[in-house]
């Protein structure tokens, strides 16, 4: 396959506003997900404004797997895997039921790598959240577009996860709750909710637990164990997808007296995801 990456950093810059409003339900549904027996009173903890700004396709314009067609707002890339790859997320001020936001979107980067699974094109967007007017979160957010695994592709040397946890949380990752995130995200994407597609047109062993729940997760650990901690600066990067296959662990410890490091643990022992953030 020829990529134009010419043609695909034209990209760069192109913008795009929405606006929402930070409604109740979706708070208590996600709640209700995280096994938590009610959505939060006042401020929305970290991450949870990905239940805004939904991405809002006809029906006609939804691709094979599940994403709209390829084009638009981002980069037409070729490439048949997306996946989101991380985030660096700077909470400014919190976020509360009733604002009124806006969301203003901008294609920051598009580049190429070739790696040992062949080519490899990252789209990095950066959105700028203001609520009543004022600038509460900045996000940029990575995507990698890859190629479909070829026969006898060797597999990834996998990295073991660190063993120094102060607090451990075991997550079985079933069928139904990913097709609960999928809904409250109104994520179409079929790796997550498809067994068919994804085994068989995918290649992979299982169903993909989203990226952006495992973040939420890791977060949600740090709530569990320090409630009234208020976070001012997250950043997660995906290592290795974690699947519905068998149940994985979210960890996390303190370093230092505001810094928290945060990662997701395989089944094998395997590093899926590390996470850092600093408290106010």
């Amino acid at each position: 396959m020829t990529l134009d990456i010419t043609h695909l950093r034209s990209w760069i810059g192109r913008t795009t506003v929405a606006e929402d409003r930070v409604t109740p339900v979706p708070l208590r549904a996600l709640a209700a997900t995280l096994d938590h027996d009610e959505a939060p009173a006042e401020a929305l903890p970290p991450c949870w404004h990905w239940l805004y700004f939904l991405p809002v396709h006809r029906q006609s314009e939804i691709g094979p797997d599940g994403h709209p067609h390829r084009g638009g707002f981002l980069p037409p890339v070729p490439l048949p895997r997306r996946m989101w790859a991380g985030s660096q997320i700077e909470f400014r001020h919190p976020l509360a039921v009733g604002q009124a936001l806006v969301r203003r979107s901008q294609i920051e980067d598009v580049r190429m790598k070739v790696g040992r699974s062949g080519p490899l094109v990252f789209v990095k967007v950066k959105h700028e959240i203001e609520a009543e007017g004022r600038l509460a979160i900045v996000e940029r957010h990575d995507i990698v577009y890859r190629d479909l695994p070829q026969p006898g592709e060797p597999q990834p040397t996998a990295m073991p996860a660190p063993d120094d946890a102060q607090w451990t949380r075991r997550i079985v990752p079933d069928d139904v709750l990913l097709f609960r995130y999928s809904a409250l995200t109104f994520n179409g994407h079929r790796i997550h909710y498809d067994r068919r597609y994804v085994t068989e047109v995918e290649g992979y062993p299982g169903l993909i637990v989203h990226g952006p729940l495992i973040a939420t997760l890791l977060l949600d650990l740090l709530r569990r164990q320090l409630p009234q901690a208020r976070v001012t600066h997250f950043e997660f990067r995906a290592v290795k997808p974690v699947f519905d296959i068998a149940p994985f662990e979210v960890c996390g410890r303190l370093d230092g007296e505001r810094e928290v490091r945060l990662w997701a643990r395989t089944p094998e022992g395997h590093l899926a995801m590390e996470a850092s953030l600093a408290l106010a």
